[in-house]
């Protein structure tokens, strides 16, 4: 029998979680709040949740910047990146979990290795490889930048996830006629969808949010992605708060849309690719 939590731990327990909530939500309130704010405000060092809120910081935003071109910028490379990260993720993680081929477990290894280099010192073999492939000032280039930095661990978690379904399922569909690629497609791939929610939605983050290799491989104002193009918002002598903040409000609708899209699928995804090898 579970013994029953007294008052005080209940109590406790309670406090914890709500200042954690509070200490967790305080920033993301206070960014809208300051983009509701007028100059004079956030200018001010006094501290006020509330001074004349208005819309005017989203209009100038939306109106008198680029950030709309900058916004569909990022919409194209966070799609193409997911949506090709996901692929090769998916077939990637399928021949690990099914195919014993010689040095499957050191190449499964490697993925992990390669998630331990940070993208400061990748930024200049990128730069060169692209360069070459005349690929630099693009977004064919910026995406193939975020595929090999999401490929690798979506690959193993989706690994980990593929050993959770049992073999036969993929035996039966070869007996039905099937072929191999056919049985992962029509068969698997159904079955491994909080595993591949979890992979779209880690694509998908990785080049929304990322901002050295855009700022270093796009040139122009019109190119730049959203992240690359808040920069201009502060300056070494200027900061624009209120754009900036704005902006910021803006950016994580998209983000929070995916995430409630995905997020039935998230901890069951993430738990299975983490637990089974």
């Amino acid at each position: 029998m579970s013994s029953k939590r007294s008052p005080l731990k209940s109590i406790a327990l309670h406090a914890t979680l709500i200042t954690a909530s509070v200490i967790a939500l305080a920033p993301i309130v206070w960014v809208f709040l300051t983009s509701l704010k007028p100059r004079d405000a956030w200018q001010s060092t006094e501290v006020k949740l509330f001074v004349q809120p208005s819309l005017d910081n989203y209009t100038q935003v939306l109106t008198e910047t680029n950030f709309l071109r900058w916004f569909t910028n990022s919409i194209v490379v966070a799609l193409f990146t997911t949506l090709i990260a996901v692929g090769l993720a998916a077939t990637t993680g399928y021949a690990l979990s099914r195919l014993k081929f010689p040095g499957h477990r050191t190449f499964a290894m490697l993925l992990l290795v390669v998630q331990m280099f940070p993208a400061a010192i990748l930024i200049v073999p990128f730069y060169n490889l692209m360069a070459k492939l005349d690929l630099l000032n693009s977004y064919a280039g910026l995406v193939l930048a975020y595929v090999t930095v999401a490929v690798p661990f979506c690959a193993w978690m989706l690994r980990g996830y593929f050993s959770t379904i049992p073999v036969e399922i993929d035996e039966a569909g070869l007996m039905d006629g099937l072929s191999p690629f056919g049985a992962f497609v029509r068969l698997v791939l159904p079955l491994a969808r909080p595993g591949i929610a979890v992979a779209g939605f880690y694509s998908f983050l990785t080049a929304w949010g990322e901002i050295a290799y855009a700022s270093t491989f796009l040139v122009g104002d019109e190119k730049l992605t959203l992240a690359a193009g808040l920069q201009q918002f502060v300056g070494q002598f200027k900061a624009e708060w209120g754009l900036m903040t704005a902006a910021a409000v803006l950016i994580t609708i998209p983000a929070a849309i995916v995430f409630l899209t995905v997020q039935r699928n998230l901890v069951a995804g993430l738990t299975a690719g983490g637990t089974k090898s």
